[in-house]
């Protein structure tokens, strides 16, 4: 699709900004021979003056500034010209506090303007960041191709990362590359699995998620998200072992159950940004609640993975920077403890997301659904703003592994698990959970 046609694809009432239109010298900032036939040719091809197309839109009744690459000039470069226009979407989205969606298609940086076209990334990035300092959301759709400073920048620098079925993405585009290297790694489906991007979309339902997404990340709210209804056991356990055998029976109600009966749509963010993805311990996204936006991250019941606290972090972070209020569900045995897992910094990432718990600003509210096991659990759970369902427990640690360490017989663990406190109302007893108050005001 030419950019016009992907900007006719997702929106509506597309506004065309005003083009900054500097000197250009003849062939260039290097004088290289040809470049003006280039654009000229490619000018009459496509109907464009520059690679990239930049306006304001409405997406799904979500006005935004929509950022389109023209492949066919010159394959979608970036060059001074480029940067001017690029600079230009961003400040008019700053000033009408409006988001950005980036539609990417490009191989790079412009050869035939060198250092002065690679640096207009810097121009680019500079642009990213004051975006989302004023706190607005910025959203990639990765077409074919996305290479090279435009997949570095435009791409993987935004807050949420679509991409279209089957195109080629990463660093390095096709020529460039060694020439054994598995194509199939450089794909929308591979960095979807590597998570550097979140969904792939096919192309008919491109507007309505990008409409979704859009209406979601513009829901702030300084109100605390309501903590959900329990849909387990009502009747608190008789021991600190029933506890346990409650929150590890296989049919209690898990996070994904949780999240269908609060949210009437919901959509998932995938992915770490460093390589790494964690489906089965660690579900997180934004949805809707009683129209209103609560962003979410919940554990599965499995042991968590590095990869799936680091993408609890990467939620917090942005849903922080947005304004919008979290849900966190707490369920897991621990941290995942395997080799594996302490090579991909397990302790660095708990310690992250700690940090940025912490450090939120917008409300954090916590319900703890099946196991709390230790510090991996904790490191989701917000101080003071934490329930529990009779159907669970938090624990410093297993009871197994306690009375292992205590040397107590097997048979002891049921009186260590009862030391431990470790039931709801131990917990609320202790001051650790709250009870109550369940749905904000």
């Amino acid at each position: 699709m030419s950019a016009r046609e992907i900007i006719s694809l997702v929106a509506d009432d597309f506004r065309e900004l005003n083009r900054p239109e500097g000197d250009f010298r003849p062939d260039g900032p290097l004088g290289w021979p040809g470049y003006d036939l280039s654009r000229a040719r490619a000018a009459e091809r496509t109907g464009e003056t520059e690679s990239v197309v930049c306006g304001a839109a409405v997406v799904e009744g979500t006005r935004a500034v929509l950022i389109a690459f023209e492949f066919g000039f010159l394959g979608g470069s970036l060059g001074e010209r480029t940067g001017d226009r690029l600079e230009a979407a961003y400040t008019y989205a700053r000033e009408h506090r409006l988001p950005v969606v980036p539609l990417v298609a490009t191989g790079g940086s412009r050869m035939q303007e060198g250092m002065l076209a690679l640096t207009q990334l810097q121009r680019v990035a500079r642009q990213s960041a004051l975006t989302r300092e004023a706190g607005l959301p910025q959203i990639a759709v990765l077409r074919d191709p996305t290479t090279g400073g435009g997949w570095a920048t435009l791409g993987a620098g935004a807050d949420v990362v679509l991409a279209l079925p089957g195109a080629q993405v990463g660093f390095a585009g096709s020529r460039v590359r060694p020439a054994d290297a598995d194509p199939a790694a450089y794909t929308a489906e591979a960095q979807v699995a590597a998570g550097a991007a979140d969904a792939v979309v096919r192309p008919r339902e491109l507007r309505e998620t990008l409409g979704w997404w859009l209406r979601l990340l513009a829901g702030a709210s300084d109100e605390p998200a309501p903590v959900p209804e329990p849909l387990g056991a009502r009747d608190l356990p008789a021991s600190g072992w029933d506890a346990v055998g409650r929150a590890r029976s296989p049919g209690r109600p898990r996070a994904a159950r949780y999240l269908d009966a609060y949210f009437t749509h919901r959509l998932a963010i995938s992915g770490d940004r460093c390589g790494g993805t964690d489906p089965d311990g660690m579900l997180c996204g934004f949805g809707d609640h009683q129209g209103r936006t609560v962003a979410y991250a919940a554990q599965t019941g499995a042991a968590t993975r590095p990869a799936g606290y680091r993408t609890a972090t990467r939620l917090i972070r942005l849903a922080d920077r947005l304004g919008i209020p979290v849900l966190t569900l707490v369920d897991t045995p621990g941290a995942a403890n395997d080799a594996e897992a302490e090579r991909q910094g397990a302790g660095a990432a708990i310690a992250e997301l700690f940090g940025a718990v912490a450090a939120a600003r917008t409300p954090i509210t916590t319900l703890v659904i099946g196991e709390g096991g230790s510090g991996g659990a904790l490191a989701l759970a917000a101080p003071g703003r934490t329930w529990a369902t009779p159907d669970s427990y938090f624990s410093v640690i297993a009871p197994e592994a306690a009375a292992a360490i205590l040397k107590r017989p097997p048979e002891d663990v049921a009186m260590t698990a009862d030391q431990l406190r470790i039931r709801p109302q131990d917990l609320v007893e202790l001051g650790v959970i709250r009870t109550g108050e369940r749905r904000a005001r």
